[in-house]
């Protein structure tokens, strides 16, 4: 079993950054794909960004490459999320999630409890 724990959310301006974490507690073996998904109001979830162990690959939707970057430190159980340059459109619940095969293309069997982010303009 897996939780997983996100913080760093809050209110920034356009322009602003945050910084999103997400602490895995459990069985890492069940992370070797990680991704941060969101969700604004009346809209569907869509994912953000995704890694997979060893940080080697990592994928990225559209609307926020070249602003965003994810990372992870395995010897801390830790996912990350630098945003940078944001956008009121960036305004969503941010969830954490991760599986053991695939986590980009697929849905991910564990996710987190969500942190909210709002980017004012």
């Amino acid at each position: 079993q897996v939780n997983l724990v996100e913080s760093g959310g809050g209110s920034v301006q356009a322009g602003g950054s945050l910084r999103l974490s997400c602490v895995v507690y459990g069985h890492t073996y069940h992370t070797y794909c990680m991704a941060w998904f969101r969700q604004a109001p009346g809209k569907e979830r869509e994912g953000v960004a995704a890694i997979l162990t060893g940080g080697g690959s990592t994928y990225y939707a559209d609307s926020v490459k070249g602003r965003f970057t994810i990372s992870r430190d395995n010897a801390k159980n830790t996912l990350y999320l630098q945003m940078n340059s944001l956008k009121p459109e960036d305004t969503a619940m941010y969830y954490c999630a991760a599986d053991p095969v695939g986590c980009w293309h697929e849905t991910p069997s564990y996710w987190g409890q969500g942190t909210q982010v709002t980017v004012s303009s």
